[in-house]
């Protein structure tokens, strides 16, 4: 063969071999990437097994009984709690004395600023059933 077809076959070699490494050199960056989240997600699945292991070996605690009146039920309107504070005829300290919150608290409910905490909806319930010399009774207490 003659030197001209010798560089010709080289050359074409080289040029073939740049397209072939372009092409392959996104395919093993993405090839990489997909180890390292397979390797992270073996990690996770390790961890995630120990944690079960150890919690089946723990004893387990019985479910302690729901209450019958759970906070789920009781709902909190700002209407009404407001005409509850007027019709017992108590201040909104007052009122934050008997739920043990600020007088500032029942404020912001009655305002619509803030609601109350699920434990203050059970107080809120207990305090809905009083008559007003009840309410009077608590408060001289």
């Amino acid at each position: 063969m003659s030197t001209f077809a010798n560089q010709l076959k080289s050359e074409i070699a080289r040029i073939a071999k740049k397209e072939a490494r372009a092409e392959t050199s996104t395919l093993k960056k993405t090839s990489a990437q997909y180890r390292s989240e397979i390797a992270s997600l073996k990690r996770r699945l390790a961890a995630l097994e120990s944690i079960v292991g150890k919690l089946s070996k723990q004893p387990k605690k019985e479910v302690q009984a729901v209450e019958p009146q759970s906070t789920e039920n009781l709902r909190f309107r700002v209407s009404g709690f407001a005409s509850l504070r007027k019709k017992l005829g108590v201040t909104a300290n007052e009122m934050g004395v008997l739920l043990g919150v600020s007088g500032q608290s029942v404020y912001k409910w009655e305002q619509g600023k803030a609601k109350p905490r699920a434990s203050q909806l059970k107080a809120i319930a207990a305090v809905r059933k009083l008559g007003k010399r009840e309410v009077a009774e608590r408060l001289a207490q």
